[in-house]
């Protein structure tokens, strides 16, 4: 299961995903990124990955779409930030391909 969360500050708006980042769960994410994304009312909008259980190509699949949009991520804990930065050095390695 995948819980997403909207959490607003005066400032930010944060997506939170917290859980299991696969299949058909994984296919939510960027659906809720859209919704997320309006209305920010020149706040800025950040994707916080925490207590992150499993991931699989799918939730890969999606994060490195955004990354590739520009979309800001943090990481809560070991692994996400983990992931995090191992996908990140994916899209710098593929943008460095071009």
């Amino acid at each position: 299961m995948l819980k997403i969360s909207i959490i607003d500050s005066r400032t930010h708006r944060r997506l939170v995903l917290e859980g299991k980042l696969v299949g058909p769960w994984a296919d939510e994410v960027r659906p809720a990124w859209e919704r997320a994304k309006a209305e920010l009312g020149g706040r800025e909008l950040v994707v916080e990955v925490k207590n992150l259980i499993v991931i699989n190509q799918a939730g890969e699949n999606v994060h490195l779409e955004l990354m590739r949009e520009g979309v800001k991520f943090r990481g809560c804990g070991v692994i996400a930030r983990q992931i995090l930065k191992e996908l990140a050095r994916r899209v710098e390695r593929k943008d460095k391909e071009k």
